[in-house]
């Protein structure tokens, strides 16, 4: 099993990726990364809102794209919910209208940009009992246009344990999406340290933002941008 550094240093464009893990702590730590190619989509960062949502917003004076800007992650009842599009307040309000994590997961569909067909990644997690499923929402490979859905419900992780989704699997120039979730181990102590091993893990030509939390709690946590540590 790799470790989560060595698993985002062999993908230097990830896109868009959630963590979940158990750090040493013995506290269930959730991350989530923007990384970015184009300049709106290096244009962009995570901010906190009164109604305790963490979204993702343009810089500057582009206008508003649904694909790019977003509501990341969110408490809702008893659930947190993070991920990488607009299903991240559709699934938060499924869970909250009754409905099963697995029922909430499926019926995504993957995002209409062509030709990545970027897909859609999701983390529910139960803030009660530390409960957690994953879903993922994609194309497939093989040319049908009907969107495959995933959902994995996940066992207890121990101490040093975690999952990493990605959006992409790329080596900065070809860009295929990822086909699944990752095991890996983590070294971090807490949810600073988590943000610090992915922090220091991404490619700094396309890290964008990212922050880590620990989801039973709600979704506040530290935040970070490229463009503040470097000044840009």
């Amino acid at each position: 099993m790799k470790h989560l550094g060595e698993a985002l240093r062999a993908n230097r464009y990830p896109g868009r990726l959630v963590v979940l893990c158990r750090t040493h702590d013995d506290v269930l730590t959730a991350a989530y990364a923007l990384t970015g190619r184009s300049e709106a989509s290096r244009a962009r960062r995570m901010e906190g809102s009164a109604a305790g949502e963490l979204a993702v917003v343009p810089v500057g004076a582009q206008d508003n794209d649904a694909l790019r800007h977003y509501v990341a992650a969110c408490a809702a009842g008893p659930w947190t919910v993070y991920g990488n599009g607009e299903q991240v307040a559709e699934v938060a309000a499924r869970l909250t209208g009754g409905q099963s994590p697995a029922e909430a997961l499926h019926g995504l569909e993957y995002e209409p940009d062509p030709p990545i067909f970027t897909p859609r990644i999701t983390v529910v997690v139960e803030r009660a009992d530390g409960k957690a499923w994953l879903g993922a929402a994609r194309r497939p490979g093989n040319g049908r246009e009907s969107t495959d859905t995933t959902v994995t419900a996940l066992g207890r992780l121990p101490i040093g344990h975690g999952v990493l989704l990605s959006t992409y699997e790329s080596d900065g120039q070809q860009v295929a999406t990822a086909r699944h979730h990752l095991d890996v181990l983590v070294d971090a102590g807490d949810a600073g340290q988590l943000l610090d091993e992915v922090w220091q893990a991404l490619d700094p030509g396309f890290l964008v933002a990212a922050t880590a939390f620990a989801p039973q709690d709600g979704v506040e946590g530290e935040v970070r941008h490229a463009a503040d540590v470097t000044g840009g």
